[in-house]
């Protein structure tokens, strides 16, 4: 999510010394100014009171807009849709959620396909070598689908 645009708006705001504080600390472990974190905060909470189930987690990959009660990412969520060919039913059947859930996480994707695209072209870019040098632990395997009797 890039909040930093050629054109923007400044918007004063005060805040109690220890929340600066928090925001300053927060700003310092991403890399941004304060003013750029709290941008980038604003931001995903206007999303969270526009879009249901969406909530925002850092990650390897930086902050990313995710379903709540949940560890999946909307690109993630998106990947099976795509795989389901767009059967927003059956991915709430294989992920045993309710319909809504999906639907969030597509209807979040149609507004800012920008963002999902490229999280998912980011996926799609590591092989196994680069996802072993991040998880050392991880371990290959092949699923075996068994015939339909």
């Amino acid at each position: 999510m890039n909040v930093t645009a050629t054109r923007s708006m400044v918007i004063s705001m005060r805040l109690p010394p220890e929340s600066g504080k928090r925001l300053k600390r927060m700003a310092d472990r991403h890399g941004w100014t304060p003013s750029d974190a709290s941008a980038k905060l604003v931001e995903e909470g206007l999303r969270r009171s526009e879009f249901a189930f969406i909530d925002f987690r850092d990650s390897p990959a930086g902050r990313q807009a995710c379903i709540q009660g949940s560890s999946l990412a909307v690109w993630e969520i998106m990947l099976l849709v795509r795989s389901y060919d767009g059967q927003v039913a059956a991915v709430a059947s294989h992920l045993g959620w309710p319909i809504g859930k999906v639907q969030a996480a597509v209807h979040y994707a149609n507004a800012f396909p920008e963002e999902v695209d490229e999280a998912i072209a980011d996926n799609d870019s590591n092989d196994f070598e680069a996802l072993k040098r991040m998880l050392p632990q991880a371990a290959e395997f092949t699923s075996v689908k068994t015939a339909k009797r």
